[in-house]
């Protein structure tokens, strides 16, 4: 995994911004907070004061103090990084009961790329300070978090290790269903519709492949009616037909 310690996390089909259920309880075990007992966690996170970030805004950026991290409770984010000439990259989309900026609880270290928001969201900080008391309260939980990071660097070379034996329209056409799930609305059976502006270099780099081998991709689908539309009218996504190439 990247020090940047986000995940992609992809929803479950209808959990949006409006209906999305998010407890301490929901959030996964590959993640620090996740596993802290239920009082504790509950104490971290349902102790904050909500924070609200409008679709557009940045959360942080690359290089700002890595002083805590965020419990998405509401919304969409992408996670990014941008060239000296302003360019930007996505690397990954978040969904609700995500954690935000995970590892700089631990090293402290700046943030080593930026968030913003893809829709409004609700979001809870948590501090380092806060998370560095607690553990000094409850020492035992050392343990858990060894456990936690080696799980997930094991996690972590198991998936490079199943990567590198992906086709590049398998590993495109995950990239593309991280959008669809996360920004996509039904538009008749089967069918997905994305209006956020998706460009080939997103896809690129969430794929791991090159920006040619995208567009040699995409047009493909476009001809096999997989993808219809265009990322700025509207771009429709056949997912069922997506997701038997994202198994291949």
């Amino acid at each position: 995994m990247s020090q940047t310690g986000y995940f992609f996390s992809i929803a479950a089909e209808g959990e949006r911004l409006q209906s999305s259920n998010t407890e301490p309880e929901r959030i996964g075990l590959h993640h620090l907070l996740g596993r802290l007992p239920r009082d504790v966690s509950r104490k971290l996170l349902l102790g904050e004061r909500p924070l609200k970030l409008p679709e557009g805004e940045t959360l942080f950026e690359r290089g700002d103090i890595g002083d805590g991290c965020y419990w998405l409770r509401r919304g969409v984010l992408a996670v990014y990084v941008a060239s000296a000439t302003g360019e930007q990259r996505i690397l990954a989309i978040l969904g609700p009961n995500a954690i935000v900026g995970e590892l700089a609880m631990i090293d402290g270290l700046p943030r080593s790329a930026s968030v913003r928001a893809l829709r409004d969201c609700e979001l809870t900080f948590v501090s380092r300070s806060a998370f560095t008391d607690m553990l000094r309260r409850h020492p035992e939980l050392y343990n858990d978090i060894v456990t936690t990071l080696a799980a997930r660097l094991r996690q972590t070379d198991e998936d490079m290790a199943a990567s590198s034996f992906q086709s590049v329209r398998s590993r495109v056409a995950r990239a593309l269903l991280q959008f669809a799930h996360h920004l996509g609305e039904e538009a008749r059976p089967g069918r997905v519709v994305i209006r956020h502006r998706i460009t080939q270099s997103d896809l690129a780099a969430m794929a791991g492949v090159a920006r040619e081998s995208v567009s040699r991709t995409l047009s493909g689908w476009q001809r096999q009616k997989i993808l219809e539309g265009s990322a700025r009218t509207g771009l429709i996504v056949h997912k069922t037909r997506l997701e038997e190439a994202a198994a291949e």
